[in-house]
């Protein structure tokens, strides 16, 4: 007996109606059904639209410009597929540093999900060596009960998903259970990992591109990338009628500091300084290690006086700068130069950033620990 073609269309998927329709596939009907054949296109059309819709999410992924956002699409995307208790991503913003981001999700939502964890070494070195996801049980019967596997004991998740790349070991994707039905079905893990394999690499574009930008002791912008903006300030202003300012910053007798206390205690100094030039300035300010321990900001529609009162804030958080370290560190003190530019300033960028230098030498010749603003005739009193 032949087995009867379906009466209605909604009995078959589109990918199955589309081959019902040629008179050929109709004459055999009945063998493709006993084979499998219908069911088996059924899959492989699930299969599409699920990497259609994975690249789709991808692509939303990589237009994102911060890590945050990137990582509030890629958990959008996620829960359109399945509920999950919890998410926690951990990478390191630089891969010549122990110091470790984090960035959790409870559904949804950003949470304050903090396992305690001061390195991600050991991770590191067990999945360069398996470089698979794997349970938190299975991890635990691999490397043992550890500082770094007792700080996950709490959240126990269900995947932990490294994120490995060209250049090595990045972090960490801690992936929660299901919140509804009993563990993930082949699918939704394939999913799950197919999905943050993309993210991986999206966070890896993002920091490649800024440590590009960036100088790796202090994380604030590069000699390169401040040179490039001020250029580009220049030109606005040369378009507009606001005047913009570029402060340069030298810390004192730094030469001595590391002779007494060690390049490395200097080195700690300057990471505390860059921190807090970055959190004394606005968004759209471009704060630079230009060198050594000589630092630049350029300040946007910003006038003398406004970036006046900008450095003066600087230097007094500066000189109430306490860094912890083996022993007593003696207090900083900074000097600073600033030059301000408008559309009637005919001079190239390098000039600019001459005159704002010659303004910080103005300082030190004052006794340091004060700011000075570029007026002409001042290179007349560096000489005498």
């Amino acid at each position: 007996m032949v087995p009867a073609l379906p009466s209605s269309p909604a009995e078959v998927s589109p990918a199955a109606a589309e081959l019902l329709a040629d008179p050929r596939i109709q004459e055999h009907y009945g063998l493709l059904q006993t084979v499998g054949i219908f069911p088996y296109l059924d899959r492989l059309q699930r299969e599409l639209d699920t990497y259609k819709s994975l690249f789709t999410d991808a692509l939303t992924i990589f237009r994102h410009t911060s890590i945050d956002a990137m990582l509030d699409s890629a958990i959008a995307q996620l829960t359109r597929q399945t509920l999950l208790s919890f998410v926690v991503f951990l990478w390191k913003p630089f891969q010549n540093k122990k110091d470790i981001r984090i960035r959790g999700y409870e559904g949804r939502t950003p949470t304050n999900i903090r396992p305690a964890l001061e390195s991600l070494t050991l991770f590191e070195v067990f999945f360069q060596q398996h470089p698979e996801p794997v349970s938190y049980k299975e991890l635990l019967k691999q490397v043992g009960y550890t500082t770094a596997t007792r700080a996950l004991q709490e959240l126990e998740p269900e995947l932990i998903i490294p994120i490995l790349g060209p250049y090595g070991f990045y972090g960490l994707i801690l992936v929660g259970s299901k919140l509804q039905g009993e563990g993930f079905l082949p699918e939704e893990q394939t999913f799950i990992q197919d999905l943050m394999f993309f993210v991986s690499l999206a966070l890896q574009h993002h920091l490649h591109y800024y440590h590009s930008l960036q100088d790796v002791k202090t994380g604030l912008y590069n000699y390169g990338f401040f040179m490039t903006r001020l250029e580009e300030e220049i030109s606005r202003v040369r378009r507009n009628e606001y005047a913009s300012s570029i402060m340069v910053i030298d810390v004192d007798f730094f030469k001595s500091f590391n002779d007494t206390y060690g390049h490395i205690a200097g080195d700690r100094v300057l990471e505390h300084i860059a921190l807090l030039i970055k959190g004394g300035v606005r968004l759209e300010d471009v704060p630079s290690r230009f060198g050594g321990e000589e630092f630049t900001v350029l300040l946007p529609a910003t006038p003398s006086d406004a970036a006046w009162h900008v450095a003066e804030r600087l230097r007094v958080g500066i000189a109430q700068l306490r860094v912890p370290w083996e022993i007593p560190l003696p207090a900083i003190t900074i000097s600073l130069g600033i030059f301000t530019f408008d559309n009637q300033t005919d001079i190239q960028a390098t000039e600019i950033l001459n005159r704002a230098d010659k303004a910080l030498y103005a300082s030190k010749r004052r006794g340091r620990n004060c700011t000075t603003i570029w007026k002409p005739g001042i290179e007349l009193g560096l000489y005498r």
